[in-house]
């Protein structure tokens, strides 16, 4: 019962946490993006790579 009520605690510090740095985050952020692939041959290719298998396209 008491490891419930540690792991229920530690469960909702984290979600608080989280939501702080969330509304942290100013609105004129942009997230991210990589650039997109010159073709969808390249990005076949790296996504069989990644796989560790040839395309077979």
């Amino acid at each position: 019962m008491f490891r419930l009520l540690l792991a229920g605690t530690f469960a909702f510090l984290a979600y608080r946490l989280a939501r702080k740095i969330i509304d942290e985050v100013p609105d004129n952020v942009d997230p991210l993006l990589l650039p997109a692939p010159k073709s969808d041959r390249e990005a076949l290719r790296r996504q069989s790579a990644a796989m560790g298998v040839d395309p077979r396209r």
